[in-house]
């Protein structure tokens, strides 16, 4: 749990560094570590079955549960702990290779500080030595007495902190992304697992000894693929330039589109007052209409000769015809101009003479 610390603690500092939102490493840490326990504790299960199982089991079936007396699979945790980072990152729109990068280092001294926990269990210790930082090993857990062994654990603890730096390091110097910082990770830790699990002797895949394959050790054959696999995706992933998404985009306004602004804000204004008003503001001239939906009213507009209107004014006067009217010469200058004339089909008969409609009458009296 120290170790889960210190790398939320150092990798929520890089991605800040790298544009990231602050507390995004500590959401998708929840999910990782609850993923990771998940993991790694199935992977060791499955490779250490014989030892919760069957007839030479030394242990019960219900003790497989027992996290808190040893048995995490480095490589169960990281897989499935990446599982429940991947799903923390889709519900965030943000790149699985930009995180993965991001907390590669912080995983390194995550795993150095998890290493100690394997000397409080006297555990994961290789072959007898006479070096001076020997390890002793109690008769329960597997030593002899007056016996000193490697103390594999520190190797690996040694390691994996060499390791971090190195990543940081190699981070910076040659901007290492899509990914291939982490592949750098894995491809770095297995190589160092695969000389470090060469030493050990502690029982892996059996009761009382290590299942070994070609000579080989499961753990190291686990080392030899992920270290191909690593490299492999760091070559293929070299000419990778596409943007990688460290911040998601912020929540549309359901009061308006993204890009507008609200209508009385002070923005708004200004860039009102600052804009000249667009063409399709513009009101838009009025559509002409039919002659047949022109109202009585409207007649009056009707550029008729003013000789015509004239005559239909004064026959609406005193009901005479528009002839006679005209005859006698009494229609003025004025009566011509200002007075409007009725619509053709309502003041006249179809040959120009005859009595106007009151109605029409009525109404251009009081027009004019």
């Amino acid at each position: 749990m120290l170790g889960v610390i210190v790398a939320v603690w150092l990798s929520e500092r890089r991605w800040q560094a790298r544009g990231g939102q602050k507390g995004t490493i500590v959401d998708i840490a929840v999910p990782a570590v609850i993923f990771g326990l998940i993991g790694g504790r199935l992977y060791h299960v499955i490779t250490d079955w014989q030892t919760y199982f069957g007839s030479r089991a030394i242990k019960e079936p219900i003790q497989a549960l027992f996290i808190w007396e040893g048995g995490l699979g480095i490589w169960g945790a990281i897989s499935l702990g990446a599982l429940g980072v991947w799903f923390a990152v889709r519900k965030r729109g943000i790149s699985m290779s930009a995180v993965a990068d991001t907390v590669a280092p912080g995983i390194a001294f995550a795993q150095a500080i998890g290493r100690w926990g394997n000397w409080f269990n006297q555990e994961l210790y290789g072959s007898p030595t006479t070096l001076p930082w020997g390890l002793e090993i109690d008769v329960d857990h597997g030593g002899e007495p007056g016996v000193l062994y490697h103390p594999t654990f520190l190797y690996e603890s040694l390691w994996d902190v060499a390791l971090g730096f190195v990543l940081i390091f190699a981070g910076r110097r040659f901007a290492l992304h899509h990914g291939r910082l982490f592949a750098l990770y894995v491809a770095g830790y297995t190589a160092g697992r695969f000389w470090i699990e060469g030493l050990r002797i502690d029982p892996v895949g059996g009761v009382d000894h290590a299942v070994t394959f070609l000579g080989l050790r499961i753990n190291q054959w686990t080392s030899i693929v992920l270290f191909v696999a690593a490299l492999a995706y760091f070559w293929l992933s070299r000419k990778r330039d596409s943007v990688e998404i460290v911040a998601p985009a912020e929540p549309a306004d359901p009061a308006h589109p993204a890009d507008q602004a609200d209508a009385d804000s002070e923005d708004t204004r200004d860039r009102a007052a600052e804009e000249p008003a667009s063409t399709d503001d513009r009101e838009d001239p009025p559509t002409p209409r039919p002659a047949a939906e022109t109202s009585k009213d409207e007649a009056a507009d009707d550029p008729a000769p003013a000789t015509e209107k004239a005559t239909a004014v004064e026959a609406a006067d005193d009901g005479s015809p528009a002839d006679e009217k005209a005859a006698d010469g009494k229609a003025t200058d004025a009566e011509v101009t200002d007075a409007p004339a009725p619509a053709a089909d309502d003041a006249t008969p179809a040959d120009g003479v005859g009595a106007a409609d009151p109605e029409v009458v009525t109404k251009e009296k009081n027009s004019r």
